[in-house]
């Protein structure tokens, strides 16, 4: 693997990557993708990935998930994904961009991408 992939876990996948987040692929195989964790590399099924040549500048829309207890009730069904910096985010009310209160980025809310 010569190119920078990246990759972001489908959403009815199970495995330990947070939703929404990209990672850096490091080793891809036909079953198999080594991605980068804090450093540290995580085997996931490849078919539990979404991998592209570049991430997504914008911030992905994601479906609670049934076992979200550390996410706030009050988010409710939907959540957002900073494509900078991977900060959650209440979904709020219906925009076209949003500013992350992490990194202060502003993106374009990706309504057309979800389920990725």
């Amino acid at each position: 693997m010569t190119e920078q992939q990246w990759g972001r876990v489908r959403i009815d996948a199970e495995c330990p990557l947070r939703r929404g987040a990209w990672y850096r692929v490091t080793r891809l195989t036909s079953n198999e993708a080594v991605v980068d964790v804090n450093h540290n590399g995580v085997s996931v099924p490849r078919s539990s990935l979404q991998i592209l040549s570049r991430p997504y500048q914008h911030w992905t829309v994601v479906p609670r998930p049934r076992n979200a207890g550390r996410l706030p009730a009050s988010w409710g069904a939907r959540y957002v994904v900073c494509p900078n910096c991977c900060e959650r985010a209440p979904l709020g009310r219906p925009a076209a961009t949003m500013r992350c209160l992490r990194c202060n980025g502003v993106f374009e809310i990706g309504w057309g991408d979800e389920p990725f």
